[in-house]
C-alpha cells in the first residue's frame, strides 16, 4: 500500500505541522507534498522525502508571504502527480483538500478547518491585513474566484476527518459533507534542562498573526503587570514587541526539549483566540498547568472550569484580565494531577488507531469495489 501525504505548506512548526508528523510516524514510507517548503523544518521533514509544487522555486519574500500567490495555489496543488499512489491523507487548511487523484486512490482529508479566510473568518481577514482601499476590490474579487473553487475541490475528498466538533460542523456547513471527529494527539514533552532564569509567568505558545489575538493578551498584560512569555514567531512579532512592556519577553519558537522547559515553569497558559482545537494549552496540561482561554471552538471540549483552568467569555482587554485575575487567585487551588489525567485522552496511540482503522476500512471498501 502506497501511501502520500499532502500538506498546505511546510514553512513553520505549528499544531498542523504535529499532526502532519504525527501522520508521519504512522506512515514512515510515505512521501510528503506540499505546497512551500523552508528547510528549517528539514529536522521534521527530511527534505529527500518532500515533494514541493513549482512555486517553492519563487524568492523567500513570496514564500514567506504566499497570501500573494493566491491565484496560483490551487493550480499548484492541482499539478501534484499521485497517480502512483493507493492512499492520499491531506493535512488541510486551505488548499492541499483540493489535490486531484485517480478513481482507484482513496482520498482521506485531515480538515484542520475549511479555510477561515475564505469562510467565516472573511471581513476579519480583510480587517486584519489592513489592505489599501484601491487593492481591496481586487482582493475580494480573488477571494471570491478561491472561494468557488475550495467548495468544489471539496467534491474531490472521499473521506472527511476533522480536528474536533468545531471544524465537523464548519465541514458540514461550508462543504455539506460528514466528517467522523479524531482529536490531533498532543505529544508528551520532556524537561531535559531546567536552566530558564524566569519563573511563575504566564504562557502563550502560538503563531504571531493578527488573527491569535496575541495584542489583546499584550495589552492585557501590559495594565496588569504580571510577567509574561510570548514563545512564536510570525509577521505580527515586530508590530507586539513595539507597544509590549518589560514585563514581557518574547522567544522565538523553540525545540521541543527547550519549550518543555517554558511549559514546566509556568504559571497558566493563556488563549486568547478561537481556536479549532488547540494543541499547546493541552501541551501545558500534560505538565499539570491550567489554561485561561476564549470560551469559544475546540477549547470547549476540552477545558474544565474550576478543573484544568478557568474561560473567559469576550475578547475585549477587561473580560480577559478578568479571566487573569481569577486563574491567578485559583492557582494553588488545581490539583495538577487531575489536570494531566484531562489530557490523557488525546494522546499518539489514540490518534494512531483511529487513523489506521479508517484507512483500513476504506482500503477493503476500494478492494472489494
Amino acid at each position: 500500500m502506497r501511501v502520500a501525504l499532502v500538506h498546505d505548506y511546510l514553512l513553520n512548526y505549528g499544531g498542523a505541522e504535529r499532526v502532519l508528523s504525527a501522520l508521519c510516524k504512522i506512515y514512515p514510507e510515505a512521501d510528503i507534498f506540499t505546497l512551500l517548503y523552508d528547510e528549517k523544518l528539514s529536522k521534521y521533514f527530511p527534505k529527500d522525502k518532500v515533494k514541493t509544487s513549482f512555486l517553492d522555486g519563487l524568492p523567500y519574500f513570496l514564500k514567506k508571504n504566499h497570501k500573494f500567490l493566491l491565484p496560483l495555489l490551487p493550480i499548484a496543488v492541482e499539478s501534484f502527480d499521485l497517480s502512483d499512489y493507493d492512499i492520499v491523507i491531506s493535512s488541510s487548511s486551505v488548499f492541499a483538500k483540493g489535490v486531484v487523484t485517480n478513481p482507484g486512490t482513496v482520498h482521506i482529508c485531515y480538515c484542520h478547518s475549511p479555510a477561515r479566510f475564505l469562510w467565516d473568518y472573511n471581513e476579519r481577514y480583510l480587517k486584519d491585513e489592513k489592505n489599501n482601499a484601491l487593492f481591496k476590490p481586487f482582493i475580494k474579487y480573488l477571494i471570491h474566484k478561491a472561494r468557488i473553487w475550495d467548495r468544489s475541490s471539496s467534491e474531490r475528498v472521499d473521506v472527511w476527518i476533522a480536528n474536533s466538533k468545531v471544524t465537523q460542523e464548519r465541514i458540514k456547513k461550508y462543504y455539506k459533507k460528514d466528517a467522523v471527529v479524531i482529536h490531533p494527539p498532543v505529544k508528551s514533552l520532556n524537561c531535559r534542562r531546567n536552566d530558564l532564569k524566569i519563573r511563575d509567568y504566564f504562557l502563550v505558545v502560538s503563531r504571531l498573526s493578527p488573527y491569535k489575538k496575541i495584542d489583546l493578551i499584550i495589552n492585557a498584560f501590559n495594565e496588569l503587570g504580571l510577567p509574561l512569555v510570548v514563545v512564536g514567531g510570525g509577521r505580527d512579532k515586530k508590530r507586539l514587541q513595539m507597544f509590549a512592556e518589560n514585563n514581557i519577553v518574547f522567544t522565538d519558537f523553540v525545540p521541543d526539549a527547550e519549550l518543555a522547559c517554558y511549559y514546566q515553569n509556568c504559571k497558566a497558559f493563556v488563549m486568547a483566540q478561537e481556536e479549532d482545537f488547540g494543541i499547546a494549552p493541552l501541551e501545558a496540561m500534560n505538565f499539570g498547568k491550567p489554561v485561561l482561554a476564549y470560551k469559544r471552538g475546540g477549547a470547549e471540549e476540552w477545558l474544565k472550569e474550576g478543573v484544568n483552568g478557568e474561560f473567559f467569555l469576550e475578547q475585549t482587554k477587561e473580560s480577559l484580565k478578568k479571566g487573569i485575575e481569577k486563574i491567578e487567585e485559583s492557582i494553588s487551588k488545581y490539583d495538577k494531577n487531575k489536570i494531566r489525567e484531562s489530557a490523557t485522552g488525546f494522546n499518539f496511540e489514540i490518534f494512531k488507531e483511529k487513523i489506521e482503522n479508517i484507512v483500513s476500512q476504506n482500503m477493503d471498501k476500494k478492494n472489494d469495489a
